[in-house]
């Protein structure tokens, strides 16, 4: 038997574990680009049944680099440049997983803090266990996030990891970093529910492990490294990226979706109230005030539903379409209020406050039910001519 390259953490280059594809999402990372195929050329073999994809989104010359650097590879180096970002760097790595022909899909970062020397034992991992995913954690035994640069992103990645665990404790058991960007994945596993990704920011694997649900999960701890080159892609825009891709995965199910629905419309009574006083207060009578504020309640309602509740379905209709179509809902459930509140009243004989919970909680049922209909599906030509697409896409994909 031939013995172990130096990196590749005692593993025999005689052993075949199947073809592997490693996905590389980058954005502007041309400084680490040569070091990191150098150090990826130092530990998987040339006859291994290797291939590295770069999936890239980079405003700088990054894959003129990759192109150049690959030349010196024992292993084919692809890169394949999107003019649009669609869903940042989880977007970038669906758009590498769709493409993938290989058996295993290892997915890691382009600057250096996932060591290359674990791509190997990654996949070794998964067919010892036979595991559907295997997840390299900072934070199983021996495993450290010491990379990461100053107490405040160390706070964030472990709060963010706390969140993600505690709304999704039965898809992410035996995940103890759902936040780790570098993971291997059986192909068959993501091509099987790549329809259903919907990606936001570079949080993939908590996309996967929540929609495609890989079954048996192993792990391999490593030592999160410091970034070779180039500046972080961590900002509070990421940040915010995260909560609401975190919202739209739990909301996926139409009940809690609902409940969602009616605390963002709960939310909306404050801009409301605050243009109401403030409005008042300027001296406006308080029927046309009270008009004007609820559109301002409107604004808000929209903003975070259209956000949160159905980002997934926002490329159905313009974003005027989609507001017009909401502020009509919004609008008219005021219309349909009002007389239902007197019709209990008066034909029911129910007291005032009973009357008007039984009409808001009427009407709120209708409003999402209308909401999720006329403004986030399709027309119906529309959504023919999608899943002529989509067919058309199966027919030609091998």
């Amino acid at each position: 038997m031939t013995g172990a390259r130096p990196g590749t953490g005692g593993l025999d280059d005689a052993v075949e574990y199947g073809s592997t594809t490693v996905i590389i999402p980058t954005f502007n990372e041309a400084e680490n680009i040569r070091e990191l195929l150098t150090r990826l050329s130092a530990c998987l073999p040339a006859e291994g049944g290797y291939e590295v994809l770069f999936v890239d989104d980079s405003t700088d010359d990054t894959p003129a680099v990759v192109e150049e650097a690959a030349g010196a590879c024992p292993f084919p180096v692809t890169v394949m440049h999107r003019e649009v970002a669609e869903g940042g760097l989880g977007g970038a790595v669906v758009e590498g997983m769709k493409a993938a022909t290989s058996d295993w899909i290892v997915v890691m970062d382009g600057d250096l803090q996932h060591p290359p020397s674990l791509v190997r034992e990654l996949v070794a991992t998964g067919h010892r266990t036979g595991a559907g995913l295997v997840v390299a954690s900072r934070y199983a035994g021996g495993g450290s996030n010491s990379g990461l640069s100053g107490g405040y992103r160390v706070a964030v990645s472990r709060g963010s990891t706390l969140l993600a665990k505690s709304l999704f404790p039965s898809a992410l058991r035996g995940i103890s970093d759902p936040m780790s960007g570098f993971f291997a994945i059986r192909r068959d596993l993501v091509h099987s529910r790549a329809d259903v990704l919907r990606p936001l920011g570079y949080k993939i694997l908590l996309e996967l492990a929540v929609r495609c649900r890989p079954g048996t999960v192993a792990e391999v701890p490593f030592v999160f490294q410091e970034r070779f080159g180039g500046d972080s892609k961590s900002s509070v825009r990421e940040g915010l990226r995260f909560l609401a891709h975190l919202t739209s995965l739990r909301t996926a199910a139409h009940a809690a979706r609902m409940v969602v629905f009616g605390l963002i419309g709960l939310t909306g009574f404050l801009p409301n109230l605050g243009v109401l006083a403030l409005l008042t207060g300027l001296g406006m009578h308080y029927v046309p005030a009270e008009i004007v504020a609820n559109q301002f309640g409107v604004l808000w309602n929209f903003a975070l539903v259209d956000l949160l509740l159905f980002r997934d379905r926002r490329g159905r209709r313009s974003r005027v379409n989609r507001l017009g179509r909401f502020a009509l809902l919004a609008n008219a459930d005021l219309l349909l209020r009002v007389p239902l509140i007197a019709l209990l009243v008066q034909g029911a004989h129910m007291a005032v406050l009973p009357a008007t919970a039984v009409a808001l909680l009427a009407t709120f049922v209708l409003r999402f039910v209308a909401t999720e209909v006329l403004v986030y599906l399709p027309w119906r030509h529309k959504a023919r001519q999608q899943v002529r697409a989509a067919a058309r896409q199966r027919e030609t994909t091998p």
